[in-house]
């Protein structure tokens, strides 16, 4: 007997988390090879979404060019890691997600967006790395175009910038953020701090926060962790039969639980159990309209 349709398509979303062209395709197929082989109900449902993720991973693949900087969306969230060249962005971003990347003590060590997914309190977010801006961006030089256009796809933006180095670098970063008004919200962080800290930043940008990190210290990534994890604006739901929480945009409620799941147990769906912050007590039954907390574990009743 096959395992309940709602499980079955989170692990199937989960086997397709970074995976792309060829390797995408492989993965589809593999898993069309095990899917019961029901003509209607949800299994036929789940049979059609990888049928139809694979015939756009095709597409895909043929209409993609070698030579395009495009970030594809993945995760829940979208943070852009922006700053001058040379501001310990690739750094940060391996520290943060153990991606590999070349790095080096000069300017322009990357020349394209990397996107790297890392799972911060259960959930997937996706980091993409702009190579460094330069005065002048916004009207296109240094290639800068295409870039501002990765950025203006992302949710949120990291500014990074060297503790140590003149701030009007980073002044004028954001001035050719502001002069393609792409507006996001955003927070610095000082790169380097086992070298100097960030009292000069905070001093220049009194309206954004400015957090210390410095890639030989654990503890301040962890911060800067959860400093992400504020800046994606979502909030997390725990599933009971699930390890790994749902993301969702605040406010939520228990249908929207339900319904980010499979729309079939959205229309379902009668309430839930609830324990967490947003529960009078442990396990306590609500309808379908309960609105939900940041951290509330679920079980929905259908």
């Amino acid at each position: 007997m096959p395992m309940p349709h709602r499980t079955q398509m989170r692990l199937i979303k989960r086997r397709l988390v970074g995976k792309d062209g060829s390797e995408r395709v492989r993965e589809l197929r593999s898993i069309l090879g095990e899917l019961p082989g029901y003509k209607n109900g949800p299994y036929a449902d789940i049979r059609k979404w990888v049928e139809a993720q694979l015939d756009q991973t095709r597409v895909r693949k043929r209409v993609t060019h070698r030579d395009s900087i495009a970030v594809r969306r993945e995760g829940a969230a979208q943070i852009a890691l922006v700053g001058p060249p040379n501001a310990g962005k690739s750094s940060l971003l391996q520290a943060l997600s153990n991606i590999q990347i070349k790095t080096g003590a000069y300017a322009f060590t990357t020349t394209r967006p990397v996107p790297a997914l890392t799972r911060i309190g259960g959930v997937l977010v996706q980091l993409v790395e702009i190579p460094g801006l330069i005065e002048g961006a916004s009207e296109g030089r240094g290639g800068a175009r295409p870039l501002l256009g990765v950025l203006r796809g992302a949710d949120a933006i990291l500014f990074c910038h060297d503790a140590s180095a003149p701030v009007e670098e980073l002044r004028a970063v954001m001035a050719e953020v502001a002069e393609a008004e792409i507006e996001r919200p955003a927070v610095i962080a000082a790169t380097k701090s086992d070298e100097a800290d960030g009292a000069a930043l905070r001093a220049a940008f009194p309206e954004l926060r400015v957090v210390e990190v410095s890639v030989l210290d654990d503890a301040s990534i962890e911060q800067l962790r959860e400093i992400i994890w504020q800046l994606t604006g979502l909030m997390r739901v725990y599933l009971r039969d699930d390890q790994h929480p749902i993301a969702l945009q605040p406010p939520a409620t228990v249908l929207d639980v339900a319904d980010s799941i499979h729309h079939d147990l959205g229309a379902r769906c009668t309430g839930a159990r609830v324990w967490g912050p947003s529960a009078r007590f442990e396990g306590q039954q609500v309808g379908r309209g309960h609105e939900l907390t940041d951290g509330d574990t679920v079980e929905i009743l259908d």
